[in-house]
């Protein structure tokens, strides 16, 4: 049986890493969307969910916190990774309370995410 494609969004107010993550993450077949603020992204959330959201904590407007709020808000089984360049335990220990999948310190390489998503992916095809 093939698996399942995967809807994964990414979040980061850095153009940059969306540029750099959205091939590397199509490799797999699965479909990527980015956006560089999360209101935009919760707007296109409640049009069509996601397996996996990918967001950066710090962005102006809507931090990645109230992004991984929101997000469980709107879907139990969604799967939220928070990437930041200011990885600070009391930052990762919130993020995980609220219900983070995992969490990500920048810089990482593409390999590292996808294999975050790889373990994110396992748990919602149980």
């Amino acid at each position: 049986m093939a698996e399942k494609k995967l809807r994964i969004m990414v979040i980061d107010d850095e153009s940059i890493v969306g540029k750099r993550l959205k091939p590397a993450l199509e490799k797999t077949g699965d479909t990527v969307e980015i956006f560089e603020d999360g209101k935009s992204a919760m707007a296109r959330f409640d049009e069509q969910p996601f397996d996996i959201v990918v967001t950066d904590v710090r962005m102006d407007e809507m931090d990645g916190i109230e992004v991984l709020e929101q997000v469980l808000a709107r879907s139990d089984r969604t799967k939220v990774i928070i990437i930041t360049g200011y990885a600070t335990v009391e930052v990762a220990r919130e993020a995980l309370t609220k219900g983070a999948f995992d969490f990500i310190a920048k810089p990482f390489k593409p390999a590292d995410l996808r294999a975050v998503i790889e373990r994110a992916a396992r748990q919602l095809r149980q």
